[in-house]
């Protein structure tokens, strides 16, 4: 169990070969740049006046490069027949589906989250995202073959910024893992996955180059050693 203040691209080359389970993760891609631009995302900084944005609040994205090779070094690190489920929105769908394909993944299906709440923008406003399921191998069945491809979880409002629900990767974790299989989430933000891991008495490995989204991390593990004890 191991988690890490450090640049996912940079700490997930030094992961073995075919050693993880499941990998759960949510990407900063480069299309939030655009919503900060256009004043959507105040709380991250964002504001049509250049001269009024906080790039202090910004996450680091990741461009389109970046992305192929991360998707890569995730086909690498995952074992045969395990899965990875990165999330997207609409118009970074597109992009997880071309890399993964390209860096050997077989495509299954794209699950839609249904986060009850509208999201940023100013009209067609989401209120979903996606969470596209990827088979390294053959697809392994989840353990409940009644489970809709819809999941329907309210979204964390006031939290950290773009911080997931723990419920939203338990599904995943429980219907692909079992205890002490090894759950990855090179960003990890505010550790939503690293925690649902630890609940499940999964074994973990998370990064986030953010220090005060390690520190969320840090406190939130200790919290839940002390609740456990």
């Amino acid at each position: 169990m191991m988690i890490l203040n450090e640049d996912a691209l940079v700490a997930i080359k030094n992961i073995p070969n075919n050693s993880i389970d499941l990998i759960f993760t949510d990407p900063p891609y480069w299309t939030l740049n655009k919503w900060r631009e256009i004043g959507t995302t105040t709380r991250l900084g964002g504001n049509r006046d250049e001269n009024k944005r906080d790039t202090s609040k910004w996450f680091k994205t990741i461009d389109e490069s970046e992305l192929f090779e991360f998707m890569c070094e995730c086909f690498r690190v995952l074992k045969m027949d395990r899965h990875a489920c990165i999330m997207c929105d609409g118009q970074t769908l597109k992009w997880v589906l071309g890399y993964a394909e390209e860096s050997g993944f077989n495509y299954y299906k794209p699950i839609v989250w249904d986060k009850v709440s509208i999201g940023m923008g100013y009209h067609f406003r989401c209120k979903h995202e996606y969470i596209v399921l990827l088979d390294k191998g053959k697809n392994r069945k989840p353990k409940n073959l009644s489970l809709s491809d819809i999941i329907t979880i309210p979204m964390i409002k006031g939290g950290y910024p773009t911080e997931k629900p723990i419920e939203l990767s338990k599904i995943f974790i429980s219907e692909f893992t079992d205890e002490n299989d090894i759950i990855l989430d090179p960003f990890m933000g505010s550790g939503s996955t690293i925690i649902a891991a630890k609940e499940l008495k999964r074994d973990y490995i998370g990064f986030d180059i953010n220090e005060e989204a390690y520190k969320i991390v840090e406190q939130r593990i200790k919290k839940l050693d002390i609740y456990t004890f």
